[in-house]
């Protein structure tokens, strides 16, 4: 069974910065790709940033030059650096893992934290 357990989340002012965590338990291993989904209230969850197997790395538009994805495969942990915050970036924030096979970066994430919140505000 698989578990993605996110931390880091809270209360930032603008132009702060956080990091995010998400351990990894269970069959997830580094042929996993593993990602960062986000998600504001009445909006759609969109993609944040994603790592693949390989290492190769895929931002959102709107985060680039900003954010930074990384992972620490003898750990099952993947990370994401947060700078420059804004009010854009407030919502919640899930971890999600694809499956080895799935075509990366934009296919189906078949596992799922429960989200960690994030809140940009003076």
């Amino acid at each position: 069974q698989v578990q993605l357990m996110e931390s880091g989340g809270g209360l930032v002012q603008p132009g702060g910065s956080l990091r995010l965590a998400c351990a990894a338990s269970g069959s997830i291993s580094s042929s996993n790709a593993m990602g960062w989904y986000r998600q504001a209230p009445g909006k759609e969850r969109e993609l944040v940033a994603t790592i693949s197997s390989r290492g190769n790395i895929y931002y959102a538009d709107s985060v680039k030059g900003r954010f930074t994805i990384s992972r620490d495969n003898a750990k099952n942990t993947v990370f994401l650096q947060m700078n420059s915050l804004n009010s854009g970036d407030t919502a919640m924030y899930y971890c999600a893992a694809q499956k080895s096979w799935r075509t990366w970066p934009t296919g189906l994430y078949d596992y799922w934290g429960q989200g960690t919140q994030v809140t940009v505000s003076s």
